[in-house]
């Protein structure tokens, strides 16, 4: 089911301090800052030859950053996104198996313009996993 790992999402207390070290300190390509209102994030993603790592910052005073920052103020790994080719297809046998699916448990669009959907990472020994389609 899984594919290659799509990114590793970072949270960030300063996504501007955070971007000037990928790029500055460790020579990275790095993207454009992009809100995404819907996920309450805004995020960068430092581009590298094998995947990406995606920074977040909290967008919003609902957000789902701002939660995990609270907990760990210098910021830390949050995700692992993985591709999927289908992801109802993947969505549906997960949840047959008994893993569980945040929210309504229907795709949103993510940053990437595809469908993305997280499971609980009580499921995953304690990792948030983000499937995307490719």
């Amino acid at each position: 089911m899984l594919g290659r790992v799509n990114h590793i999402a970072i949270a960030v207390p300063d996504i501007d301090k955070a971007t000037a070290s990928y790029r500055d300190v460790l020579g990275a390509s790095v993207s454009d800052k992009q809100p995404l209102q819907e996920h309450g994030v805004t995020v960068v993603f430092v581009n590298l030859p094998n995947t990406k790592v995606e920074l977040l910052e909290p967008l919003g005073a609902d957000s789902p950053i701002g939660a995990f920052l609270t907990r760990n103020p210098d910021g830390g790994i949050h995700h692992i996104c993985y591709e999927v080719d289908d992801i109802l297809a993947a969505r549906d046998k997960l949840t047959a198996d008994g893993a569980r699916v945040l929210g309504k448990g229907d795709p949103k669009i993510g940053a990437h313009g595809k469908p993305v959907l997280f499971l609980h990472p009580k499921d995953f020994y304690g990792t948030l996993i983000e499937l995307e389609q490719v």
